[in-house]
């Protein structure tokens, strides 16, 4: 009989790619899932993943076995559900995935939230992109997703997956302080050409959204600084390196040297949770809804310095 948890290690490197993102996903190590995916190859007398330099590739059988894994997850997931709904409670593990900023500024306070109301629940947080975090969903690999839009860049919920709005984030400019905008009370988009940007790198929605932004006012983005976390960027702008446009989940307070401005139309990205439609009745995907929408409010509490 084949064994379930050596079917959902193979299905993980499947869904992530390679056996290390698997592990951190599962909340194993690597030696552990490969360990799995050992066994499992040694009870069908197959082999399931071949070396390719530093990754692995399933084969055809082990792709073929992942199909029925799936099928099977599907099945105790509705069976987990049926019970928890019965309880009335929340309970049983929910992985959550988070892109990082909202797992930085949001998710803290609301794993704190669930834990403390709900000790039979163990929610579990992983930082992911927000694309890469549906179809996640969409593949049973995580339980419920918090993820954002922006108005050139919809985020598409596929088939079988439900989400909720959470809330707006707002974004502004920030600018080194003695900056000819830092003294405004607002600021147009029209009037952004000619600067020095400090961006996330190309295949970020905020990128994306800045070069689409500033190309339709007229301009061409000159970007000479780029980074992936919020808090290096805000360090490039105190720096003196140029400006950048930065939502206010899980900024933080702004250090010396840093001014913040409103654009004008200001800039608006919207906050999901999305969860697959199966697991819909699950208690603990009702109560960690509740807990992000009861602590989104404190996000909009920020004011500029």
């Amino acid at each position: 009989m084949l064994d379930l948890q050596r079917l959902r290690a193979l299905h993980a490197v499947s869904v992530h790619g390679t056996v290390g993102a698997a592990a951190v996903a599962l909340g194993y190590t690597s030696s552990a899932v490969s360990q799995q995916i050992a066994k499992l190859e040694r009870e069908t007398r197959t082999v399931l993943l071949e070396r390719e330099g530093r990754s692995v590739r399933l084969t055809d059988e082990a792709h073929r076995l992942v199909s029925a894994a799936q099928e099977l997850l599907a099945i105790v997931e509705r069976a987990e559900t049926e019970l928890e709904e019965r309880r009335g409670v929340p309970a049983g593990r929910l992985t959550v995935a988070a892109f990082a900023s909202a797992a930085r500024g949001l998710m803290p306070s609301v794993l704190a939230d669930l834990a403390r109301r709900h000790p039979a629940l163990d929610a579990r947080l992983t930082e992911i992109d927000p694309h890469l975090s549906v179809d996640l969903v969409a593949k049973g690999a995580v339980d419920l997703a918090v993820a954002h839009d922006w108005d050139i860049a919809p985020l598409p919920a596929p088939a079988g997956v439900e989400q909720a709005v959470i809330g707006d984030d707002l974004c502004d400019l920030l600018v080194p302080e003695g900056h000819p905008f830092a003294g405004r009370t607002a600021v147009r988009r029209e009037e952004l050409g000619g600067e020095r940007w400090i961006s996330p790198p190309p295949g970020r929605v905020c990128h994306e959204w800045l070069v689409r932004t500033l190309r339709a006012a007229g301009h061409q983005p000159e970007i000479v600084h780029r980074a992936d976390e919020n808090p290096t960027l805000v360090a490039l702008v105190a720096a003196g390196l140029g400006i950048a446009l930065i939502p206010r989940l899980g900024r933080g307070p702004l250090p010396d040297g840093v001014v913040e401005v409103p654009l004008d139309p200001m800039p608006v990205r919207r906050v999901y949770a999305l969860w697959r439609t199966g697991a819909a009745r699950r208690p603990a995907i009702a109560e960690t809804v509740r807990a992000l929408r009861g602590h989104w409010p404190g996000i909009r509490a920020h004011t500029p310095r």
